[in-house]
């Protein structure tokens, strides 16, 4: 079993514990019973995610979360680079009433699970998804997150 999970950020806008986002990370990833995973979490703010996500996806906005699977198909270990909006996690933790590092905590959760084949591209997915969100959260000790009134999603894969 061998899972490495390096946090690097790349903001100055918010103060981010890198240390403890990494362990929710490998938290993560054991609760969905992966024994191998290099996973990358780049914490940026807004100005940085809009660019990727337009550069990756033509959408010249911000996001909460983008996730870049690294792995391959058929790849029996987890691979890839989760980016996350730490601006957006503030703003949206905000409207929601929770605090923002369990947000971002959430975008780790949600871009662990694209990278282990989970989608929202429909409503079913999404539900699916969702369901998955909230047992990984739980399992790693977190409160679940709040409802998402929003579709499509605001995140890109």
């Amino acid at each position: 079993m061998s899972v490495v999970v390096e946090v690097v950020n790349r903001q100055q806008a918010v103060r981010v514990d890198a240390a403890w986002l990494g362990r929710i990370a490998r938290q993560a990833v054991a609760a969905l019973d992966c024994d191998t995973a290099e996973i990358t979490v780049v914490v940026v703010d807004n100005r940085q995610i809009a660019r990727l996500h337009d550069r990756w996806l033509g959408i010249p906005s911000p996001t909460d979360v983008l996730t870049f699977d690294l792995a391959g198909d058929g790849a029996a270990s987890l691979a890839g680079d989760i980016v996350v909006s730490v601006e957006t996690a503030k703003q949206v933790a905000r409207e929601l009433g929770w605090q923002a590092r369990h947000e971002l905590a959430y975008y780790v959760v949600h871009g662990l699970l694209h990278l282990t084949g989970f989608d929202d591209g429909t409503p079913g997915e999404r539900r699916k998804m969702r369901r998955k969100e909230r047992a990984v959260m739980a399992a790693i000790g977190l409160p679940a997150p709040p409802r998402r009134p929003r579709f499509p999603p605001r995140h890109a894969r």
